[in-house]
Protein backbone atom coordinates (compact mmCIF):
# COMPACT_ATOMS: atom_id res chain seq x y z
CA UNK A 1 0.00 0.00 0.00
CA UNK A 2 2.71 2.21 0.90
CA UNK A 3 4.08 1.60 -2.79
CA UNK A 4 0.69 2.83 -4.38
CA UNK A 5 0.32 5.68 -2.57
CA UNK A 6 4.42 6.72 -3.35
CA UNK A 7 3.59 6.27 -6.89
CA UNK A 8 0.72 8.20 -6.85
CA UNK A 9 2.24 10.98 -5.13
CA UNK A 10 5.29 10.70 -7.35
CA UNK A 11 2.95 10.92 -10.21
CA UNK A 12 1.78 13.81 -8.81
CA UNK A 13 4.58 15.66 -7.92
CA UNK A 14 6.08 15.30 -11.29
CA UNK A 15 3.40 16.73 -13.45
CA UNK A 16 5.27 19.58 -12.57
CA UNK A 17 8.89 18.43 -14.45
CA UNK A 18 8.73 17.02 -17.61
CA UNK A 19 9.45 17.59 -21.74
CA UNK A 20 6.98 17.88 -24.87
CA UNK A 21 7.06 15.00 -27.39
CA UNK A 22 7.45 15.72 -30.77
CA UNK A 23 6.23 12.41 -32.30
CA UNK A 24 7.33 10.53 -35.13
CA UNK A 25 11.19 10.94 -35.26
CA UNK A 26 11.42 12.16 -32.07
CA UNK A 27 14.59 11.25 -30.02
CA UNK A 28 14.97 11.56 -26.52
CA UNK A 29 17.94 10.31 -24.22
CA UNK A 30 18.38 10.21 -20.61
CA UNK A 31 20.78 9.75 -17.74
CA UNK A 32 19.79 9.64 -14.08
CA UNK A 33 20.04 8.09 -10.74
CA UNK A 34 18.05 4.54 -10.07
CA UNK A 35 16.91 4.56 -6.59
CA UNK A 36 15.58 1.63 -4.82
CA UNK A 37 15.47 -0.67 -1.65
CA UNK A 38 18.41 -2.97 -1.90
CA UNK A 39 20.70 -1.12 -4.23
CA UNK A 40 21.22 2.49 -6.32
CA UNK A 41 22.62 3.11 -9.30
CA UNK A 42 22.73 4.89 -12.41
CA UNK A 43 19.91 4.53 -15.68
CA UNK A 44 20.38 5.13 -19.02
CA UNK A 45 17.20 5.18 -21.28
CA UNK A 46 16.46 5.97 -25.18
CA UNK A 47 12.84 6.65 -26.79
CA UNK A 48 12.21 7.09 -30.27
CA UNK A 49 9.04 8.25 -31.58
CA UNK A 50 7.09 6.39 -33.66
CA UNK A 51 3.79 8.02 -33.80
CA UNK A 52 1.66 10.90 -32.21
CA UNK A 53 1.92 9.95 -29.16
CA UNK A 54 3.56 6.13 -29.29
CA UNK A 55 7.56 5.56 -28.85
CA UNK A 56 9.15 2.73 -28.32
CA UNK A 57 13.15 2.56 -27.03
CA UNK A 58 16.07 0.76 -24.86
CA UNK A 59 17.00 0.98 -21.23
CA UNK A 60 19.32 -0.17 -19.20
CA UNK A 61 20.24 -0.06 -15.30
CA UNK A 62 23.54 -0.83 -13.37
CA UNK A 63 23.68 -1.08 -9.68
CA UNK A 64 26.68 0.24 -8.19
CA UNK A 65 25.54 0.16 -4.32
CA UNK A 66 24.35 -2.66 -2.89
CA UNK A 67 23.03 -3.49 0.37
CA UNK A 68 26.37 -5.55 2.15
CA UNK A 69 24.55 -9.33 2.90
CA UNK A 70 24.19 -9.20 -1.11
CA UNK A 71 26.92 -10.58 -3.03
CA UNK A 72 26.43 -9.37 -6.54
CA UNK A 73 28.59 -10.19 -9.90
CA UNK A 74 28.28 -8.16 -12.86
CA UNK A 75 25.36 -9.78 -14.20
CA UNK A 76 23.97 -9.33 -11.23
CA UNK A 77 24.19 -5.21 -11.08
CA UNK A 78 22.97 -5.22 -15.29
CA UNK A 79 19.59 -5.29 -16.56
CA UNK A 80 18.12 -4.34 -20.20
CA UNK A 81 15.05 -3.61 -21.17
CA UNK A 82 13.33 -2.85 -24.18
CA UNK A 83 10.78 -0.27 -23.84
CA UNK A 84 7.16 0.87 -25.22
CA UNK A 85 5.86 4.26 -23.98
CA UNK A 86 2.10 6.30 -24.88
CA UNK A 87 3.54 9.79 -24.81
CA UNK A 88 0.29 11.43 -23.52
CA UNK A 89 1.84 15.36 -23.00
CA UNK A 90 -0.92 16.91 -25.75
CA UNK A 91 -3.64 14.72 -24.53
CA UNK A 92 -3.57 16.09 -21.06
CA UNK A 93 -1.97 19.37 -22.07
CA UNK A 94 -0.62 20.74 -18.91
CA UNK A 95 2.09 22.30 -20.22
CA UNK A 96 4.02 22.41 -24.09
CA UNK A 97 7.34 21.54 -22.35
CA UNK A 98 5.43 18.47 -20.40
CA UNK A 99 5.23 14.94 -21.29
CA UNK A 100 3.44 12.30 -18.87
CA UNK A 101 4.64 8.55 -20.41
CA UNK A 102 3.04 5.72 -18.75
CA UNK A 103 4.39 2.17 -20.35
CA UNK A 104 5.43 -1.48 -20.59
CA UNK A 105 9.25 -2.85 -20.52
CA UNK A 106 10.97 -6.32 -21.27
CA UNK A 107 13.68 -6.92 -19.63
CA UNK A 108 16.22 -9.40 -18.64
CA UNK A 109 15.34 -9.87 -15.41
CA UNK A 110 11.42 -8.92 -15.32
CA UNK A 111 8.22 -7.83 -17.17
CA UNK A 112 7.22 -4.31 -16.77
CA UNK A 113 5.90 -1.03 -16.18
CA UNK A 114 6.63 2.50 -15.91
CA UNK A 115 5.39 6.06 -15.37
CA UNK A 116 7.47 9.08 -16.22
CA UNK A 117 7.40 12.51 -16.35
CA UNK A 118 9.58 14.49 -18.09
CA UNK A 119 10.04 18.72 -18.34
CA UNK A 120 12.80 20.60 -20.98
CA UNK A 121 13.73 23.80 -20.26
CA UNK A 122 15.39 24.51 -23.89
CA UNK A 123 14.83 23.19 -26.91
CA UNK A 124 17.85 20.85 -25.54
CA UNK A 125 18.07 20.24 -21.88
CA UNK A 126 15.01 18.86 -18.86
CA UNK A 127 14.46 16.89 -16.49
CA UNK A 128 13.06 13.48 -15.75
CA UNK A 129 11.32 11.25 -12.93
CA UNK A 130 9.97 8.02 -13.48
CA UNK A 131 8.96 5.10 -10.98
CA UNK A 132 9.30 1.58 -12.41
CA UNK A 133 7.94 -1.55 -11.32
CA UNK A 134 7.42 -5.41 -11.79
CA UNK A 135 4.66 -6.57 -13.08
CA UNK A 136 5.98 -10.46 -13.79
CA UNK A 137 8.99 -11.70 -11.96
CA UNK A 138 11.37 -14.45 -14.31
CA UNK A 139 12.22 -16.14 -11.22
CA UNK A 140 10.71 -16.10 -7.32
CA UNK A 141 13.67 -17.36 -6.00
CA UNK A 142 15.10 -15.95 -3.19
CA UNK A 143 18.49 -16.60 -3.39
CA UNK A 144 18.66 -15.16 -6.58
CA UNK A 145 20.57 -11.88 -6.26
CA UNK A 146 18.94 -10.18 -9.09
CA UNK A 147 15.39 -11.00 -7.52
CA UNK A 148 16.25 -8.33 -4.59
CA UNK A 149 18.15 -5.92 -7.39
CA UNK A 150 15.80 -5.65 -10.37
CA UNK A 151 12.35 -6.94 -9.26
CA UNK A 152 11.06 -4.16 -6.85
CA UNK A 153 9.50 -0.78 -7.01
CA UNK A 154 11.79 2.24 -7.73
CA UNK A 155 12.83 5.51 -9.01
CA UNK A 156 14.90 7.65 -11.55
CA UNK A 157 15.90 10.38 -11.27
CA UNK A 158 18.19 12.82 -13.62
CA UNK A 159 18.66 14.78 -17.02
CA UNK A 160 16.61 14.63 -20.19
CA UNK A 161 18.06 15.91 -23.80
CA UNK A 162 16.70 15.90 -27.25
CA UNK A 163 18.90 14.48 -29.95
Amino acid sequence: MKKLILLIALVNATMLNAQVFEGQGDQKFQVGANIQDEATGITLTYDYGLGENISVGISSSYALGIDSRLNADFGDRFDLKARFNANLGNVINVDDNFDLYPGLSLSLKNFGGHVGARYFFSDGFGIFTEATFPLAKYSNDQTDIGYYIHNQFAVNIGASFNL
